[in-house]
């Protein structure tokens, strides 16, 4: 059996391990394990990262076309409202899942896990 890329599985939001279970619970909440192949994922966080890359992304995105809209077309401050506020709300919702996704598995990928000595 061929392994899936690690990197495509969790982009799709699938067990990094086979490509198949589901790699979260919840809209953000990491699985214990893997429903298919057993694997266990409660060792994986990704931390912060995924936000930050949010931040430059959805930031870069929305500031670039709201700046171009306003010197484009000058409309009033409840225009940028109307259609930015959303926009950045959907563009950051709808990054921050896929990207948790890459990070771990990046951290799969690379053998990384969390270093406890509780």
């Amino acid at each position: 059996m061929e392994s899936p890329n690690p990197f495509l599985a969790g982009l799709r939001g699938r067990c990094p391990n086979c490509g198949e279970g589901p790699l979260f619970e919840g809209f953000l909440k990491v699985a214990p394990v893997c429903s298919h192949c057993g694997y266990d994922l409660a060792k994986a966080d990704s931390g912060d990262g995924p936000a930050v890359f949010v931040i430059l992304i959805a930031g870069f995105l929305c500031a670039f076309a709201l700046l171009f809209t306003e010197l484009a077309f000058s409309p009033p401050i409840w225009v940028h409202i109307v259609v930015f506020l959303p926009l950045t709300l959907f563009v950051c919702l709808g990054l921050i899942r896929p990207l948790k996704g890459v990070l771990l598995a990046a951290q799969f990928a690379n053998k990384a896990s969390e270093a406890r000595h509780d």
